[in-house]
């Protein structure tokens, strides 16, 4: 049996040096998509995806000989339906169950079902006495889907989460919100391969979308990418490299000031991950006054935390500020927010400015300043700084993150799965690196410090420089095996991101 090859990119994991890849919402995807009707005859665009679906199947899995298609009552239907015929044609035994009325189906679906019945593809309209498979198409739901599933294609959605076979979704696992990555209802389709059609989608990158998404490929229907795009997904770009003429003062110099008492081991990873990061000299203040220096680390310089706030000292230097800082922190805050060229605030920092509207106002008017600030919140902080909760951050992370930076004029990092970087302007990132392994104590000290240190470094934009750390940092956690899948111990981290 002949089988044609894949004419596919894959989106993960993205490659060294690949420029960022734009992510469309819904309603770009959509505006996207008419043109692009309006510009083929009839049935072109889908009859381009279903054979893609199917190229990928045989690509992802060659062995396999029995294929079932779930069909919805959507669009998204109509693409298995035409894979289904695909596959059929090859040789493949094929089942499809379509879990929609025939005589309501869009125009381009109905003549997807018309052509797989008239090539004999088997179809019926239960789930009941299915014969094995080798893997399953999701065409249940797709872009189109505003609310959870119900009735049969809940059902369905259950059936295929309860097993073992193999999913490849089309478009979207059925279930999932492809602008928020969030489950539309109790469940949505955990797919082993995701092929994203004409578009990315933003949902595949964060929130819940990685764990449902599986391995996200993309195919363009042979359509030009749009640019212009406010979203993208980081590429794996970082700042331009040194000159080989270099000498620690003209990397830079890092303030990293936090560590209360009991805390002082947050600091010197932010100092740690600095240094390595490419900081030409790390001076660390603690707020801990009898913490004794870091004698595994002599390259972290100690200093009164007054010397590093003094504002000559501050006006051409990069700060890391919050790392362990507990209250500590927040008498601190003023003279950094005034001062500093350029700023990175984590951890008890961020608390601060949340609770103490003064502090909230002078952070706003660094913006207006043009003196650029890079916020590092996790969900629980972001939720502080907005006035909201982490239901409603994790909600739609890329709205928290984008209300955060325009509202503050800074750059956020909201951290997670599918870490968000925002710009005061409106654009978006998302990074696809990283796993479950950062979720220890620490990590996120690592990422202040290592944000700190490069931007010292490469006085580059913030937005560049921070979307740089956050690849590098998720891809470290994917590249060390180290302790099996259990957490990846902070101090580790920096040498595998040093490693990467």
């Amino acid at each position: 049996m002949s089988r044609p090859p894949p004419t596919l990119f894959p989106v993960l994991p993205v490659t060294r040096g690949s420029p960022p890849r734009p992510l469309h919402d819904a309603s770009s995807t959509r505006a996207l998509e008419a043109a692009a009707l309006a510009a083929h005859p009839p049935h072109t665009l889908m009859a381009r995806a279903g054979l893609a679906v199917a190229r990928l199947a045989l690509a992802a899995w060659p062995s396999a000989r029995r294929v079932l298609a779930l069909a919805g009552p959507g669009n998204n239907g109509g693409d298995a339906l035409v894979a289904a015929r695909c596959l059929h044609q090859q040789g493949l035994l094929v089942q499809v169950v379509l879990l929609a009325d025939p005589g309501r189906l869009p125009a381009d679906a109905a003549w997807a079902l018309a052509a797989a019945q008239a090539a004999g593809v088997p179809i019926r309209s239960d789930l009941g006495a299915l014969e094995p498979t080798d893997m399953v198409l999701d065409g249940l739901l797709g872009l189109g889907a505003s609310r959870a599933p119900g009735g049969a294609l809940a059902d369905a959605v259950r059936w295929l989460n309860a097993g073992t076979t193999p999913v490849l979704a089309i478009d979207l696992p059925s279930g999932l919100d492809g602008d928020r990555g969030t489950a539309l209802g109790p469940q949505a389709v955990r797919a082993s391969h995701t092929l994203a059609l004409l578009t990315l989608k933003p949902g595949l990158f964060t929130a819940q979308g990685r764990d449902h998404a599986g391995r996200v490929w993309l195919d363009t229907l042979g359509l030009p990418s749009a640019d212009g795009n406010a979203l993208s997904l980081i590429g794996a770009a970082a700042p331009g490299a040194a000159p080989h003429a270099s000498h620690k003062g003209r990397f830079g110099d890092l303030f990293v000031v936090g560590g209360a008492a009991g805390m002082a081991g947050a600091a010197r990873l932010a100092g740690h991950a600095g240094l390595a990061a490419g900081a030409g000299r790390v001076y660390l203040g603690l707020l801990d006054d009898i913490a004794q220096p870091d004698l595994g680390r002599p390259e972290l310089m100690n200093r009164p935390i007054d010397d590093l706030l003094q504002a000559t000292a501050l006006q051409q230097r990069t700060l890391v500020l919050g790392c362990g800082g507990g209250e500590a922190v927040r008498p601190r805050l003023p003279a950094a927010l005034a001062h500093a060229a350029r700023l990175v605030l984590d951890a008890d920092a961020l608390n601060a400015i949340a609770a103490e509207p003064d502090l909230r106002q002078a952070l706003v008017a660094r913006g207006r300043h043009q003196r650029p600030t890079v916020l590092t919140p996790h969900p629980l902080e972001a939720a502080r700084l907005l006035q909201s909760s982490v239901a409603a951050v994790q909600a739609d992370r890329l709205a928290a993150a984008r209300q955060l930076a325009t509202e503050l004029g800074c750059v956020v990092v909201l951290k997670g799965s599918g870490t968000v970087i925002a710009q005061p302007d409106g654009r978006c990132a998302v990074n696809a690196t990283g796993n479950a392994r950062l979720a220890t104590a620490g990590t996120g000290d690592v990422l202040a410090g290592w944000i700190g240190g490069l931007w010292a470094r490469h006085e580059a934009d913030a937005a560049e420089v921070a979307a740089a750390a956050v690849w590098r940092h998720g891809l470290a956690a994917e590249k060390t095996t180290g302790g099996g899948d259990g957490p990846l111990l902070a101090a580790d981290l920096v040498a595998a991101m040093q490693r990467v």
